[in-house]
């Protein structure tokens, strides 16, 4: 019988990794079976999720915890689930509040355990790395610096490359999203990124919303671009309606990047998005908020200088970072309307944009691919 791969996906963004590894699997493993937690583009793959995926999107202690006892319950049912399938293999893609708790407890089962998407004890809380071993047989890392640190906690790692390398985000047309919205070419297109977690929008659509009031008056004819997906859709488009500007909702996946490839700069919260962005040529203006309480918590374990991944590769700031207080509306219509009005500011991050995205190429073939031959690799250990 062809054997079962058990895939755990807990967000918008781990359901796009799972889709694209179960596709470089399927290139090589064509009778690949497949079970778990997944959202929309992996179940276009054959996977049937246990639950809603979108039940594990939870970001910060005051998300998680009103919603302890059912994420308790949805793990015990993940474990039994793979105890009774005995998968030949599972694979955790991020989401490491859950999908660790999985990898440890499913330890004594004796099936290959391989974690996508290394956990960020580099940046924060490194204590935790005590607490890994045991937890995988193989650690599926996007950074180039992150296996020499799991390395030296004798914890075995393995550099993949990163999946927003065959995004397709370089590959647009941004005319054809002008010309399909009517946009004049005097008008400024601007991408705007609010998150994709309900937490996320709620904090930063109304800073968003009020940046935008006070840049119409400095910049003229704004159109804002504001890709969205998955259950935060409802909100954005309902925020967005009060915004001073005219305002594209862009819920298509291929459409996305024609608004990137159309936009002259994006307002974007801290994430995989700045990668993206990067790759289409896009100068932008990085923002994020926590809950003031997480915030506090984060101050004292975080280790690294920046939040962007773009500034933590080049290690130093080539797109400015407006996190928590500096998060507001004066400072972020600031930094949009330099980058609108001087060529020279955007430029300076067009130009630094390569340099740090060859450091994410893996060493051979797509990243996806890459990742697919490792947990083959795990098949064949078995």
């Amino acid at each position: 019988m062809s054997p079962l791969i058990y895939l755990i996906a807990g967000e918008a963004s781990g359901d796009v990794l799972g889709a694209r590894l179960m596709a470089a699997i399927a290139a090589q493993m064509p009778k690949a079976r497949y079970a778990g937690v997944g959202g929309p583009l992996m179940a276009g793959y054959g996977l049937k999720s246990l639950f809603p995926m979108q039940e594990l999107a939870l970001m910060g202690l005051f998300e998680v915890l009103p919603r302890v006892h059912h994420i308790n319950r949805r793990l015990r049912e993940t474990i039994a689930d793979i105890g009774a399938k005995r998968p030949a293999v599972v694979v955790t893609i991020d989401s490491p509040s859950f999908t660790l708790r999985v990898l440890k407890a499913i330890q004594r089962m004796g099936i290959p355990r391989a974690h996508y998407v290394a956990p960020q004890a580099w940046a924060w809380r490194e204590g935790r790395v005590r607490h890994f071993p045991g937890r995988w047989e193989m650690l599926l890392c996007l950074l180039p610096f992150e296996p020499p640190f799991f390395a030296r906690h004798g914890l075995p790692a393995q550099f993949v490359g990163h999946p927003v390398l065959e995004s397709g985000a370089d590959q647009a047309d941004g005319r054809r999203f002008r010309s399909r919205h009517a946009i004049s070419p005097e008008s400024h297109v601007i991408t705007v990124m609010p998150g994709s977690r309900r937490t996320e929008t709620r904090r930063l659509l109304p800073i968003f919303g009020e940046t935008l009031h006070r840049l119409i008056a400095r910049v003229p004819r704004i159109v804002a671009a504001v890709p969205t997906a998955g259950p935060v859709t409802g909100a954005v488009e309902q925020a967005t309606r009060s915004w001073p500007v005219r305002t594209i909702i862009v819920t298509r996946p291929e459409e996305k990047f024609d608004a990137y490839a159309a936009s002259q700069a994006a307002l974007v919260k801290s994430g995989t998005s700045t990668l993206e962005l990067a790759l289409a040529q896009v100068p932008m203006t990085v923002a994020y908020r926590f809950n003031p309480v997480t915030a506090a918590l984060a101050r004292r374990l975080v280790k690294v200088r920046y939040a962007s991944i773009l500034n933590l590769l080049a290690d130093k700031e080539i797109v400015p970072e407006f996190i928590q207080q500096r998060c507001s509306p004066q400072h972020l219509c600031r930094m949009l309307t330099t980058l609108l009005t001087d060529e020279r500011a955007a430029e300076a991050q067009r130009t630094a944009f390569p340099a740090v995205l060859d450091l994410l190429r893996a060493p051979q073939g797509k990243p996806s691919m890459a990742a697919a031959v490792a947990v083959l690799n795990l098949l064949d250990q078995a």
